[in-house]
């Protein structure tokens, strides 16, 4: 537990390289071993996913930006910018309505799948399956203080779940109120 390349913390022991050595620098250690500079350390640089992130948000800013100038803007005007080489503008309105079909269609797909791997509500195999429980029938007594063990778990049937939900109902008919 006494490692010299290991942190102690309140969590966990963490671990580091058997090369490098657990450091914490103090204000008796030289600027120059350990230098600072806008949040970054000497040793470690950004996270990768910081980086792709940060690459991706501005890739969307800039492909959105371009989008909107050239689905909006006249011809004259891009022609003023220096571009005369752009895609028909049929392409603006019919790439976002093929995405947004794909979308609707991807998810309704998915649905019915979802449908047909799921069998139906008469099945038994909804109700049991290869993990289901019977209750036991005989409750052992405990010679010593005579009090019922805990039961094991099992599942409850469907005629006791009937019973408790569906009792109300017998006891009040709902009578139809449109003649």
């Amino acid at each position: 537990m006494d490692d010299p390349c290991s942190v102690n913390s309140p969590r966990r022991i963490l671990s580091f390289s058997r090369n490098r050595r657990a450091h914490v620098p103090s204000s008796a250690d030289s600027d120059d071993r350990y230098p600072t500079g806008f949040g970054v350390s000497g040793e470690h640089g950004p996270k990768l996913s910081e980086v792709y992130g940060f690459v991706g948000s501005i890739t969307t800013v800039v492909a959105t930006a371009i989008f909107i100038v050239w689905a909006y803007f006249p011809d004259h005007w891009l022609h003023s910018m220096g571009i005369y080489y752009y895609p028909n503008r049929y392409w603006a309105l019919a790439v976002p309505t093929y995405v947004v079909v794909t979308i609707v269609l991807a998810i309704g797909f998915y649905t019915g799948l979802n449908f047909l791997a799921t069998p139906p509500p008469t099945s038994l195999s909804s109700m049991f399956d290869d993990f289901s429980r019977e209750p036991l029938d005989t409750i052992l007594l405990q010679d010593d203080d005579d009090e019922y063990p805990i039961e094991p778990i099992y599942d409850i049937d469907i005629n006791q779940i009937n019973d408790i939900v569906f009792s109300n109902l017998n006891d009040n008919p709902v009578t139809d109120i449109v003649t």
